[in-house]
Formats: C-alpha cells, structure tokens, sequence
C-alpha cells in the first residue's frame, strides 16, 4: 500500500535519508537503491512510497519516488547527459570508421548489441537490488563491459543510478573500458593483428595505419 510523506533528511553523499509520514509516526529509512524515480532525491520533496522492513524488523522504504508536482518535476540526473554525449561520440566515430572502410560493420554492431544486453542487464540488476532477489555478479557485468558493452553500461549507470558511488566497481569498470579501447586500437593499426583484419574482411589497402604514422 502507498503512503505519503516528506522526504526531511538526505545524505546523497552516502546515498540514504529519511521519510517523515504525512499524518506523523516514526520517520522511515529510505535508501537510493529503492528510489524509483529521475534524478537523484532531494530533501523537503513530498513522495510517495510503499513499506517493508530490514534483517531487523526495522521500517525502511521499499520503494519510493517523488509525489504531485515535484515528480514531475524531477530532472535527469546530469551526469546522463555527459554519458550520453560519450557514447554517440564514441558510436559516431566506429560509423565514420566504417563509412570510410577502416572497419567492418561487426564490429560497430558488436559495441552495439553487447551494450543493448548490458543496459537491460544492468535494469534487471537495479530491480534486483530494489527487491532483494537475486543479483548479477558484479563479474559477470564488467566481463560485458570488457567484451564492448561498456557504452551501454556507462549510460545504464547514469539513467538507473545504479553502481555509480561504488568506487571499487568503478575502478574496475574504467579499467575494462580502457582495456577495450586498447583492443580496439590493435585490432585497428597492430601489425601483428593483420591475419585477425583479414578474417574480418578489413580493406587492407586503406589501413588506417597512414593515419597515425
């Protein structure tokens, strides 16, 4: 059942508060992993939100977002934004890459189809986590980050705010997305990559290697 209140306090640094009910009681916990709504939360914003309780016995939010006006008021978060600039960035440079016949359409569709899965992986994780069934092992999603899902991740975090404050998974994240583009650039300009071009069906007579050196 849905109940209303104000959300009074919040520490979006460590990523919870806490919900005053409307009619007045034991104020609530609310943590960012049950937020349901855009952007990120802030204090003194009526919402809405359904009640369980922690290991504890203890009140906490099972899900709530913001209420009335300020709901849809609510903003992107704006790091989406910065997110999704690098990605049609980085997709505009493989179709250009492509148009030009450095590279096959494999493997802009590659990037493309890994980051499809991973952005619903990553959504079905957040949901997971929201309800406390079974989650993805945090290896299994950065194996599709490695594997050239990363742009799909990269904008999943952002638009679930999911796994953004957790600087162990982000190192490991930015460290698969670095290991990635280094793959890409052998594959591109590596002599030692020739045979695996050819496999490809690169167009060897219009390397990109030219372009560097």
């Amino acid at each position: 059942m849905k109940q209303q209140g104000i959300l009074s306090a919040w520490n979006d640094t460590k990523g919870f508060g806490f919900i005053t009910p409307e009619g007045g009681g034991e104020r609530v916990f609310a943590h960012i992993s049950s937020y349901a709504g855009r952007g990120r939360p802030v204090a003194n914003r009526k919402v809405n939100y359904s009640l369980s309780k922690d290991a504890q016995g203890r009140l906490r939010a099972g899900q709530f977002q913001y209420a009335g006006a300020a709901r849809v008021g609510a903003s992107v978060a704006p790091g989406f934004w910065l997110a999704a600039v690098v990605v049609l960035g980085f997709f505009a440079a493989l179709a250009g890459l492509w148009q030009q016949g450095y590279l096959p359409m494999a493997i802009p569709a590659a990037y493309g189809g890994v980051s499809l899965v991973l952005f619903f992986m990553y959504w079905a994780d957040k949901r997971a986590a929201q309800s406390g069934s079974r989650r993805t092992p945090e290896n299994t999603l950065h194996l599709f980050e490695l594997c050239g899902g990363w742009p799909g991740a990269l904008l999943a975090q952002q638009a679930f705010r999911h796994k953004t404050r957790k600087g162990s998974y982000q190192f490991v994240f930015w460290l698969a997305v670095l290991a990635n583009l280094g793959g890409l650039g052998w594959l591109l300009v590596a002599p030692e990559a020739m045979s695996l071009r050819q496999q490809l069906g690169f167009d060897l007579s219009r390397s990109i290697r030219p372009l560097i050196w």
